[in-house]
Order: C-alpha cells, then sequence, then structure tokens
C-alpha cells in the first residue's frame, strides 16, 4: 500500500507492507525508492509493520520548503508516522544513504528505538569528497560547476583510478552515478537538500549502549564502496551489535535479507 504524508508545505510519498504488530520504518538508498523494502515482506512481515518514505527528489515526494531537509524535519516526519500507526516505540533500517538518516534519528529518538538495522550504510564514516562538496561554500560551487560542465571531473577520475586513488569499483560507482546530465543533477539535489544529515556517530553509540538498541549491521563483502570494515570498526562493543558479512556486493535489499534479519534481531 503507497500512502502520502503532509508536512508543512510538503508532501512525502510512502510505502505499507507487513501486518506485524511493532513498527518498522525503512529509508532507503540513493536513487531508489520506498517500495524497494517490499521485499523485507516474506521475513519480517509478520513481525513489524513496514513503512518506508521517499526523500526529497525520489519517488513521488516533493519538497517545497526552499531549504535543506534538516534533523529536526526528519525527527517530525518520525513522529507523524508514528501517530499515524498508533505507536510509541518502533525499529529502524536503514540502507546506504537510508543509514545517514536512520542515524540522524537515533540521535533524537533513541530512547524509542528497539532494533536497528544498518544494510551497506551510509554515515558510520564520513566521505572526504562529500563532506567537501556539502559542507563548504568552495566545495559546493565546484560541485554545482561540475554537474553541467563535467570533463575535468571525467578526467580527474580517470586520472585517480590510474594513479590508485580509486579502485575499479569506486570508479564505476562513481562514473554510474554521473554519467548523464539527469545522473549528475539528480546527485547534486539529493547531496544539497541532505547535507544536514550529518550524525554524530561517537553519540550514536553512546545512546545506542544507553538504550540497549538492538543493532544489525549488513555488509556485502565484495562491497568497494562501504566495505564490511567500516563496520567493524563501528562496532566497538560499547553496544549490543551484529556484524553480518554476506557473499555479496552493495546492493543488499531482498527477500533473502528479510529472513536474515528475522534471525539476527533480538526478541
Amino acid at each position: 500500500m503507497e500512502f502520502l504524508l503532509s508536512y508543512q508545505q510538503s508532501e512525502f510519498s510512502g510505502s505499507v507492507t507487513g501486518s506485524g504488530e511493532e513498527l518498522l520504518i525503512c529509508f532507503h538508498g540513493f536513487g531508489e525508492r520506498a517500495s524497494h523494502f517490499r521485499c523485507m515482506e516474506a521475513g519480517l512481515g509478520n513481525i513489524f509493520t513496514i513503512v518506508a518514505l521517499d526523500m526529497p527528489f525520489h519517488g513521488n515526494t516533493v519538497w517545497r520548503e526552499n531549504r535543506p531537509l534538516e534533523k529536526t524535519d526528519l525527527t517530525a516526519l518520525t513522529e507523524k508516522i508514528l501517530e499515524k500507526f498508533g505507536k510509541q516505540t518502533f525499529s529502524l533500517m536503514g540502507y546506504s544513504m537510508g543509514g545517514r538518516l536512520a542515524l540522524c534519528i537515533i540521535e533524537q529518538l533513541a530512547s524509542r528505538v528497539k532494533h536497528l538495522v544498518l544494510v551497506a550504510p551510509d554515515g558510520l564514516k564520513n566521505n572526504p569528497w562529500h563532506m567537501f562538496a556539502t559542507q563548504t561554500r568552495l566545495g559546493n560551487r565546484i560541485f554545482s560547476y561540475n554537474t553541467h560542465h563535467p570533463a575535468v571531473f571525467f578526467r580527474l577520475l580517470t586520472l585517480w583510478r590510474r594513479w590508485g586513488f580509486l579502485n575499479e569499483s569506486v570508479y564505476k560507482f562513481a562514473y554510474h552515478r554521473m554519467d548523464k546530465p539527469e545522473k549528475r543533477l539528480l546527485v547534486y539535489n539529493v547531496w544539497t537538500i541532505m547535507r544536514r544529515m550529518m550524525p554524530r556517530v561517537k553519540h550514536c553509540k553512546k545512546l545506542m549502549a544507553q538504550y540497549g538498541i538492538d543493532t544489525v549491521l549488513a555488509f556485502g563483502r565484495y562491497d568497494r564502496v562501504i566495505p564490511p570494515v567500516i563496520g567493524e570498526r563501528f562496532a566497538d562493543g560499547s553496544f549490543p551489535c551484529k556484524i553480518l558479512v554476506l557473499e555479496k556486493g552493495h546492493q543488499l535489499l531482498s527477500e533473502e535479507l528479510g529472513f536474515i534479519i528475522r534471525k539476527n534481531i533480538r526478541s
């Protein structure tokens, strides 16, 4: 089932599946949408009602606030979902870019979170290129110029690969994201509108320990963009956590993953 959620001047589209007593709020990856979490229903649908939101520039969501999305906006949207489904507590799942968003929710609502599932998550480690492009005025100007005049970027990308600064997987990932004007514009718009979604990782870990949030981290063994070693550094034993390394790359959302998560969350 799809739904629309009004927020200030904006409207968020979303997807609901499953009929479980607990609520699982999901955040998707870059270029994907809420409906990608429907594959979780087979494994998790009798435990959770699975609710996912499309972020700005994804799905049918329309962001009309003429400003970046703030952590307070994300918190307010989460509270609207809780009110809509009549829940006081909930669990979180974030895939790739959505991992960053899930951690931002932990900062605000940790006392109400039961389970946290991060799948090939962004946000555990700051990417210097992302930081430069989104957190500095100069970087954002260069980013904007490159969006419309990409020749220099592609030359640099090729040189970085030749000099060993980029592995082949990251090179292909970056090239695929930027090889067409509409793709470059999407990257620019999403990175810019989401630039305030920078979780304070150390603070998150303290909250996860304080409230005993049951955490599952899932990575692909062959993922060169967000490799398992990032999760191993994050899971330092200070909070309850399981690390799952699957025989896959970055694309991990699948029906199989739902059953794997079911086996590894604490009941």
